[in-house]
């Protein structure tokens, strides 16, 4: 017969088998689990891209009148220069917010970085005007029109909006154009 001894030996053996098994296929099920096929890189949802065509476009409407800008500066009416930047281009902040809104995480922090650039410069514009200052203004107008412009850049291309047909250009020199030429 089977010693009392050697029946708790195989006992032993066999529940440490048991849980050896176990371990095993916890471990190898974790694993399973745990690893995952490649993500996919982030998309826009047709939501999303309707939701930024929607603010892209009223950006383009706004960035087809900042020649209208150009002008009241190169003209030194500074009333309507400020007038101007809290009139038409009052809600751009707001705008601007609602396409970094709903951009791709990735792309929302240098979005956000340049719509605070493109305001810091129309405030710099507005400063100007209100001392009449007519070289600062005209040098923000140039730098918010870079920004304006890297700003419309990250739109996703598929929310972009087309820009309006320019008007025929005039025949008179641009004093805006001769300031920048004099400043290279």
């Amino acid at each position: 017969m089977i010693e009392l001894s050697e029946l708790k030996i195989r006992s032993m053996v066999n529940y440490r088998s048991v849980v050896a098994l176990f371990l095993a296929f916890i471990t190898s099920l974790m694993l399973t689990a745990c690893s995952s096929a490649p993500k996919k890189p982030p998309t826009y949802s047709n939501t999303q891209l309707e939701s930024i065509q929607r603010y892209a476009s009223d950006l383009q409407t706004m960035r087809d009148r900042l020649p209208e800008l150009a002008t009241l500066i190169t003209k030194q009416d500074w009333t309507f220069t400020r007038n101007f930047i809290h009139g038409p281009l009052g809600e751009l902040r707001v705008t601007m917010a609602g396409v970094t809104r709903n951009l791709l995480p990735d792309a929302k922090p240098g979005a956000q970085t340049i719509s605070q650039t493109v305001f810091e410069d129309f405030e710099a514009i507005d400063l100007a005007a209100q001392d009449g200052n007519y070289s600062k203004a005209i040098k923000e107008y140039a730098a918010a029109l870079k920004d304006f412009d890297a700003f419309l850049g990250v739109v996703p291309p598929a929310a972009r909006p087309q820009a309006q047909a320019a008007a025929p250009k005039s025949t008179e020199p641009d004093v805006f154009d001769e300031f920048l030429a004099g400043e290279s």
